[in-house]
């Protein structure tokens, strides 16, 4: 209980709470041997990208709880969040507290990457986690945009494609294409 409570999550999703039969694009049994934790071990990212509404913080959230139910530790933060966080902690001189509290976690979880472009000096800050994270931390990484959309949110080609190469040497990437399940269940309200 402890490890889910210092995990963050916004709330408690779980597997058994995903319906696989609305988003047919995913991949559900890699989803079931990711929920295992060998990824982990193994140092191994996993990349969930597509369309608003498709169930990647759902997926990216259960991921983290069974993570956490495997005596793991796990920190989620929105991507905007932790720069944020970043960039306060740099103006403050305790950036290196913040980058060695985020290189305990087993599994940090980076969620809604794409929504909101960075500055130059955020984005760099969110390298940096990256790049510590590398070989040493299993991200998990939610996304909207397609990879060659990432230099809008990052500002930098050379920047996005170091990021690119140390998220996707070993990766799991799970698409979710379907239709946002919230827009599906406002249109069923409106309907009834």
């Amino acid at each position: 209980m402890r490890r889910i409570k210092e995990a963050q999550f916004p709330v408690i999703k779980t597997s058994d709470s995903f319906d696989f039969g609305a988003q047919p694009s995913i991949n559900e049994p890699l989803v079931r041997e990711l929920l295992r934790g060998e990824y982990i071990g193994k140092k191994e990212n996993i990349l969930l990208v597509g369309n608003p509404g498709t169930g990647k913080t759902h997926l990216a959230t259960a991921l983290g709880f069974a993570a956490c139910s495997q005596g793991k530790r796990v920190r989620f933060t929105t991507t905007t969040a932790l720069v944020t966080q970043l960039l306060e902690q740099r103006e403050n001189r305790s950036v290196q507290r913040l980058y060695k509290q985020l290189q305990r976690q087993d599994v940090l979880i980076l969620d809604e990457l794409g929504y909101v472009p960075f500055s130059k000096a955020g984005a760099e800050l969110l390298f940096d986690v990256v790049g510590r994270a590398y070989e040493q931390t299993s991200l998990i990484v939610t996304t909207n945009l397609p990879f060659e959309q990432w230099t809008e949110v990052l500002g930098s080609e050379r920047l996005t494609g170091a990021m690119l190469d140390r998220l996707t040497h070993r990766v799991h990437i799970l698409e979710a294409n379907g239709e946002s399940y919230r827009l599906r269940q406002a249109k069923a309200r409106r309907r009834k």
